[in-house]
C-alpha cells in the first residue's frame, strides 16, 4: 500500500502531480485555512503533510496524528511548527530556503518605497475624488529612498539582496544590525555596515525587518524601541509578525512618533491589531512577500522534492534538499 500524504492548500497541478507518482494524496478542495481539528482528522492516517504557514503543527497534533514522519512546509519560515516536538517524535521538517531570496527583497523594497512615498494612501485620495477638490501641491509629500539610510535588522540571504538593490540603485547608505556582523568580505559585497541595535533604531531613515521569528526575536520592535528612531522614519516588516508589538506600533503611528509603516506580516494573522485599519499612514499586505509566480512554482517544487525524499522515494531517497532538523535523518 503506497503512503499518504495531505497537500493543506491549492498548488501547481504539474506539480503536485509528482506527488501522485509515489503517494495517495489528499487536497484541501475548498483552498481555505484548515482549523485545527479539521488538521487533524485529514493528517489521519498520513505519513507527509505539505503545509504553509498557516497551520500550526504542535506537539498535540503529533501525538494525535502518530504516522505523520515528514512536515514539508511552502517558505522559509518554519515558526508555525513546533521542530523540538517533531525531532523527538522522529518527524523530519523542511523548508524551501534560497528560491525566494530574490522575489522577496524585491517586494520588500517595493513596500518600503510605497511606505515612504505614501502610494497607496494617494491612490485612496484619489479614488475619493479629492484631487479634484482640492489639488495636491502641498499633499501626499513623502520622504525619499534615494541618498537616505537604511537599516535592516537581520542580515541574511535576504537582508543582503535588499542591501545591495539600496546601495547600488538608490545610492543608500547602508546599516544594519544581526545576532553577529558578517564577514569584512560578505559585508563589502552587500556594501553594509555592522552597527549596534540602537544606532541602527537612531539612525535610520527607513528601517526594514528581515529577522527569522524566534522567542528572543519576540516583540523586538516594541514601545522603546519605536520611542528611539526618528519622527520621520518609516518602519517596514516582511519578517514574521510577532517581531513587531503591533499595539504599539499603532499608538506610535498615532503619536507621530514615526512616520509610516508598511506591513506584510501580522502577530495571529490573517487577523490582525483593529488599530492598525484605522489608520492612513500604514500599507497593509496579506503575507505576499514571495507572491511571485516564478518563485511560487520554485518553492512548491523544492516542497515536493522534500516530501518524496523525505519518506524514502526519488532519487534523493532518505535525503531531503533542506532539512531543517537533519538530525532527525541519521536515526
Amino acid at each position: 500500500m503506497r503512503p499518504s500524504v495531505l497537500v493543506t492548500r491549492a498548488t501547481f497541478p504539474d506539480i503536485a502531480n509528482r506527488l501522485r507518482e509515489h503517494f495517495e494524496v489528499t487536497d484541501n478542495p475548498s483552498d481555505t485555512i484548515l482549523s485545527p481539528s479539521e488538521l487533524i482528522e485529514r493528517l489521519q492516517g498520513k505519513q507527509g503533510v505539505m503545509s504553509t504557514g498557516s497551520e500550526r503543527i504542535d506537539a498535540a497534533l503529533l501525538d494525535a496524528c502518530p504516522g505523520l514522519k515528514a512536515v514539508c512546509n511552502v517558505g522559509v519560515g518554519y515558526n508555525n511548527v513546533d521542530v523540538a516536538a517533531c525531532t523527538a517524535r522522529g518527524v523530519v521538517v523542511t523548508n524551501t530556503p534560497d528560491v525566494l531570496t530574490q522575489t522577496t527583497a524585491d517586494f520588500g523594497f517595493a513596500l518600503m518605497l510605497a511606505t515612504a512615498r505614501r502610494i497607496t494612501e494617494s491612490e485612496r485620495f484619489v479614488r475619493r475624488g479629492e484631487w479634484q477638490k482640492t489639488g495636491i501641491y502641498n499633499q501626499m509629500l513623502g520622504s525619499d529612498i534615494y541618498g537616505a539610510t537604511l537599516g535592516i535588522l537581520g542580515m541574511g540571504r535576504i537582508g543582503q539582496a535588499i542591501a545591495r538593490r539600496a546601495a547600488l540603485g538608490f545610492e543608500m547608505q547602508v546599516i544594519y544590525h544581526n545576532r553577529s556582523p558578517l564577514t569584512p568580505e560578505t559585508e563589502a559585497r552587500a556594501h553594509a555596515r555592522y552597527v549596534d541595535k540602537d544606532t541602527l533604531l537612531r539612525e535610520a531613515d527607513h528601517l526594514i525587518l528581515v529577522l527569522p521569528y524566534s522567542p528572543e526575536a519576540h516583540h523586538a520592535i516594541g514601545a522603546a524601541e519605536l520611542a528611539k528612531m526618528k519622527p520621520t522614519a518609516t518602519l517596514t516588516n516582511i519578517a514574521r509578525g510577532g517581531i513587531v508589538d503591533d499595539e504599539a506600533l499603532a499608538h506610535a503611528l498615532r503619536q507621530g512618533t514615526i512616520a509610516a509603516a508598511g506591513l506584510d506580516v501580522f502577530e495571529g494573522e490573517p487577523r490582525m491589531h483593529p488599530d492598525l485599519l484605522a489608520l492612513d499612514n500604514i500599507v497593509l499586505t496579506p503575507h505576499i512577500g514571495s507572491a511571485s509566480v516564478n518563485t511560487r512554482r520554485a518553492m512548491a517544487a523544492l516542497t515536493v522534492d522534500n516530501l518524496i525524499a523525505a519518506l524514502g522515494y526519488g532519487p534523493q531517497a532518505g535525503q531531503p534538499p533542506t532539512p531543517v532538523n537533519p538530525h532527525v535523518l541519521q536515526r
